[in-house]
């Protein structure tokens, strides 16, 4: 099936050079050889090509870059994609590249696709939401690696209400939120200027809720420090990009927002590590329990601090042993 789409569209002769996986199912394999640059994207069920084909026009409608589709099989899950390269933010800020200057990049183009009007149905990522995801990870995988039982049902209400309610003041704000807003999702496109230089990659999670979300994504990176010069330029260049924003109000939503994704991250990698046998993943376990110390110190986020005081002891914060860990 892959080889007769890949035929159907071109690239038949195209020579196939698989890209390394990460932590979602879908894979990717750059073309060589064929009419132009190209990834195939292959996204098995119960993966769904759909939403980043609409989310993917989206963006290119509104002036900014994502791949551009050159052939589709939603029902096979098959995507042929233009090529942008190598040259992510990631890598580019691992080979020494000058970090602020990209990270004010990266919130540039972030603030102008939260300025636009978000495309119809995208799936709410909202309190309710944010509550199942954070449950999804630390109550169903964390807690019983870490606590060596299943949490109860009080548990279950208790964490539920404090992310509903430490998330509720900031209901009335919606847009787009990208979910995976950082280094290794965006690209550097040399022969692009302002905010199409930075190409955006893996958003088919996107959902509708407060944008403080993405800005947390980006300047407190679950994968990488980032050093408060950096952070500092995305932080100025978001908030010079969008002035009429209220800046104390999203200040106190991008706190509330790192408090439920740094509990909800830092549990993840337990569950890809038990799941999926992607123990490495935990190497990023410390920094993210970190990130949520912090921001449990705002106002914004005391609903989840006083749940997590009387829950979860101090000690306990943190990743389970590795040692522990299946082999």
């Amino acid at each position: 099936m892959t080889m007769a789409f890949l035929k159907a569209a071109g690239f038949g002769a195209a020579r196939l050079d698989p890209l390394p996986s990460a932590a979602s199912a879908r894979r990717y394999t750059r073309l060589l050889g064929g009419p132009r640059p190209a990834l195939l994207m292959e996204a098995p069920p119960p993966e769904n090509t759909r939403p980043f084909i609409a989310i993917a026009r989206h963006i290119l409608g509104h002036g900014l870059s994502a791949p551009e589709i050159i052939a589709a099989d939603p029902e096979a899950g098959l995507l042929l994609l233009e090529d942008f390269g190598d040259a992510t933010h990631a890598a580019l800020l691992d080979g020494g590249a000058d970090a602020p200057m990209l990270y004010a990049e990266a919130a540039e183009t972030l603030a102008a696709l939260h300025e636009a009007a978000p495309p119809p149905s995208l799936p709410a990522w909202d309190a309710a939401a944010m509550a199942r995801a954070t449950a999804a990870t630390f109550l169903d995988w964390w807690w019983p690696a870490m606590m060596g039982s299943a949490p109860d049902d009080a548990l279950r209400a208790g964490l539920d209400c404090a992310i509903r309610s430490m998330l509720a003041p900031f209901a009335g704000t919606q847009g787009f939120v990208h979910r995976d807003y950082f280094p290794a999702n965006l690209m550097r496109l040399d022969g692009r200027s302002g905010t199409r230089r930075t190409g955006l990659l893996d958003f088919q999670d996107a959902g509708l809720g407060h944008p403080a979300y993405d800005l947390v994504s980006l300047v407190q990176d679950a994968r990488r420090d980032v050093a408060p010069a950096a952070r500092d330029a995305a932080i100025e260049s978001y908030f010079a990009a969008r002035p009429s924003v209220a800046r104390d109000d999203f200040t106190a939503a991008m706190a509330a927002c790192a408090a439920q994704r740094h509990l909800r991250v830092a549990a993840l990698w337990v569950r890809l590590s038990r799941r999926d046998n992607k123990h490495h993943y935990l190497v990023h376990g410390p920094r993210c329990w970190r990130l949520l110390a912090e921001a449990l110190e705002h106002p914004a986020a005391a609903p989840l601090r006083l749940w997590l005081d009387d829950a979860v002891p101090r000690h306990l914060r943190r990743s389970p042993d590795p040692a522990k860990e299946p082999a």
